[in-house]
């Protein structure tokens, strides 16, 4: 059982964009953010890259998802030993496929699992219930940006654009009390963000990602491919809504006769141009854009999204937050939710039929 009133909880977080794993220690109540504590990265190796990148789009029974899940497991385990103090443990596990209206949605790794090794209560398979109640099961980072619009004291609706290997972003509107609360939230994902430059750029020079947006800064754009790839079924769907990494299977198709520096700044322009006609769907243009994740430190992409949106364009540490931690914390943020029994979603962050908390507790066999 969870103690009352605030606790430390410890958030992590693999993205698609298969890095590495982010781990972050957050103070909450489940509903204030209160005080933020050590944040800590541990890259995949090249070789545990490989492992994850084979699973990607499998579903469980395949061995190839086992080998990723051990992978995630223990990369995992690795890094959140190091820390001492935590009450609770949000473990989101590695996205190895999203389906929401067909097969439902996998993430490789089981709390119960981590549970044992770290000998703490761990939340984890937060997006299953939500995807049974009719939801996309993504994003869930929303009620977490909802919290830190309070804890900055947004001034009006403000925008968090999280660019990491999917994009995604939330309009929050901190006059509500809550975030479950209707017109208090929406979110979905924006389009392909780092994934492909970072494919890309790996499979013609050998780099994990364009450091810098250097080579993108070195090419000019095809308009006319950006604007074709515009034209995709998905833009044109109403929010909420929710991607999988390989959800545009031909994106490089699409470049592949450019050369590196075009093909580099056609797909940086694609996920520029996606953010851009993603806000065509909010409610209220916002105060302003803090963009979370990879793509902040990506100068090149900062200055196409500057250009192409009528508000300012900020990094989220800005606002004095870790754009390298905000995904973990909010996994820390949404464990103490679910052993609160808030919701962790609802209808206008995932199109969930109504407010629901997702997430399972896995406690270790001796505090059972």
């Amino acid at each position: 059982m969870l103690k009352e009133g605030a606790v430390w909880a410890l958030g992590c977080m693999s993205g698609t964009s298969l890095d590495g794993v982010d781990a972050a220690l957050l103070k909450t109540d489940g509903r204030r953010i209160l005080e933020f504590g050590e944040a800590r990265y541990r890259p995949y190796t090249e070789e545990e890259r490989a492992v994850i990148a084979q699973a990607l789009g499998l579903w469980p029974g395949f061995p190839e998802v086992e080998a990723a899940a051990e992978v995630v497991e223990t990369a995992h385990a690795a890094l959140l030993s190091e820390f001492e103090d935590c009450d609770l443990i949000g473990f989101h596990g590695q996205t190895l496929a999203h389906d929401p209206r067909g097969y439902g949605t996998h993430q490789a790794g089981d709390g119960r699992v981590l549970a044992e090794v770290l000998q703490r209560p761990v939340v984890w398979d937060f997006r299953t219930s939500d995807v049974e109640m009719g939801g996309e099961g993504a994003p869930l980072a929303p009620f977490y940006h909802f919290a830190c619009a309070k804890f900055m004291e947004a001034e009006g609706p403000v925008v968090f654009l999280n660019l990491g290997g999917v994009g995604n972003l939330t309009w929050v509107d901190p006059a509500f009390e809550a975030p479950e609360e209707e017109g208090a939230l929406l979110a979905f994902d924006t389009g392909p963000a780092n994934a492909p430059i970072n494919d890309l750029v790996f499979q013609r020079r050998g780099l994990p990602f364009d450091e810098d947006g250097a080579l993108a800064a070195q090419g000019e754009v095809d308009e006319d491919l950006v604007a074709d790839f515009l034209e995709a079924a998905y833009f044109y769907r109403m929010p909420p809504k929710s991607l999988d990494r390989n959800d545009f299977p031909d994106v490089l198709e699409r470049v592949a006769h450019l050369d590196d520096a075009d093909a580099a700044a056609t797909l940086t322009a694609i996920c520029a141009a996606s953010v851009a006609r993603a806000m065509e769907h909010l409610p209220s243009q916002p105060i302003g854009v803090l963009v979370t994740g990879g793509g902040r430190k990506n100068p090149t992409l900062m200055a196409m999204l500057s250009v192409l949106l009528d508000v300012p364009v900020r990094p989220v540490e800005d606002a004095g937050f870790d754009g390298d931690m905000l995904e973990a914390q909010a996994f820390a943020f949404l464990a103490v939710r679910v052993a609160r029994g808030l919701p962790t979603s609802c209808p206008n962050t995932t199109g969930v039929s109504m407010a629901i908390g997702g997430g399972q507790i896995s406690a270790p066999e001796a505090a059972r």
